[in-house]
């Protein structure tokens, strides 16, 4: 017998062995991934929401939370947890390690606070990882009926007859109504007095019983009031007029093109979850938001259901990031 036919099949053998040794090795690992992703959750879901009841973040956030329940098998509740502009309850979730405790992301939270906080108690993109962005909802800008304003060109001619004496409300320096405000203040060139609350519910509060002349306030949060005639909507941040309001017209329609403002909400998870984990909820996720009853739920409030992958999550808060960016710096905004 040849050298070279009994090197041959030596080398035959061995990577016979080889592979077959790989394959066992990767039989153990496959089993372990797949039963890792199967078996999450094995107990209920936290699903926090940095804000008090009553708001917008409530109604997206319970929307989700039902349809995650049903399809995980698993209890998904809200938690709300106020408090000092979201960053209580960022940083909590931020430090969560028992892969069941998630956290309702925000354009206040995420592309905000890290530039008007000099130091937060956590890392908006390090800490977290993006799950999935679930809606977006218009602002619309409203005023106390006793205000002689029934659009937003009679509003700011008002406003300007009466520099400072008038006072919006928001439910925190920072929030989406600072930044919705703000905007349209920087815009239109008026100057109105801020006044920050605790959450959207005490502010809406405040602004039926007249304390306040005027807020800028998610769709969702705020129709009900618009519906009853307790408030008045003269504008709406949104790019095109709303269904549910059909007579108000948008900020761009009424002097300024090209205005567009509208609050976001997404999920994250904290960045200690594993990547089974993430990619299962992460494709729930996005049909639980495009399932018939919650796009009726929140097109109802006239949010818009959204989705999307981890990846175009994180490239929308980066995007949004650069742009409140700028006008935080030009309004300077400051924290409570």
């Amino acid at each position: 017998m040849s050298d070279n036919f009994l090197l041959n099949d030596q080398q035959s053998t061995r990577r016979q062995w080889l592979q077959g040794g790989g394959a066992l090795a990767l039989g153990g690992l496959l089993p372990s991934m797949t039963s890792a992703q199967a078996t999450w959750p094995s107990k209920s879901i936290r699903f926090v929401v940095p804000f008090a009841p009553g708001g917008s973040s409530e109604i997206v956030a319970r929307s989700t939370a039902a349809e995650l329940s049903r399809t995980l098998g698993q209890s998904v509740f809200v938690d709300n947890k106020p408090g000092a502009a979201g960053n209580i309850a960022m940083s909590e979730v931020a430090r969560a390690t028992d892969q069941h405790t998630l956290i309702l992301g925000h354009i206040g939270t995420l592309a905000v606070n890290p530039y008007i906080f000099a130091k937060l108690p956590y890392d908006a993109n390090k800490d977290f990882k993006p799950v999935s962005l679930l809606a977006k909802v218009p602002s619309l800008y409203v005023v106390h009926p006793d205000v002689p304003a029934q659009n937003l060109k009679e509003f700011i001619a008002y406003a300007k007859s009466k520099p400072g004496k008038l006072s919006y409300g928001s439910a925190g320096n920072g929030s989406a109504g600072h930044l919705a405000f703000e905007y349209l203040k920087m815009t239109a060139n008026v100057f109105m007095l801020h006044v920050p609350y605790r959450g959207t519910g005490p502010m809406v509060t405040d602004l039926l019983s007249g304390r306040l002349d005027a807020s800028a306030i998610g769709a969702a949060a705020i129709l009900p009031f618009i519906k009853s005639g307790k408030v008045r909507c003269i504008a709406t941040g949104s790019a095109k007029r709303l269904p549910q309001l059909p007579d108000v017209g948008t900020v761009a329609e009424q002097g300024f093109p090209g205005f567009e403002m509208t609050q976001w909400y997404g999920m994250l998870a904290p960045a200690s979850i594993e990547a089974a984990q993430l990619a299962k909820l992460s494709a729930e996720t996005m049909k639980a938001v495009k399932s018939p009853d919650s796009m009726q739920r929140l097109t109802g409030d006239a949010a818009e259901a959204i989705g999307g992958t981890p990846e175009q999550f994180a490239q929308f808060i980066a995007a949004e990031q650069a742009r409140w960016q700028k006008v935080i710096a030009r309004a300077n905004i400051k924290p409570d």
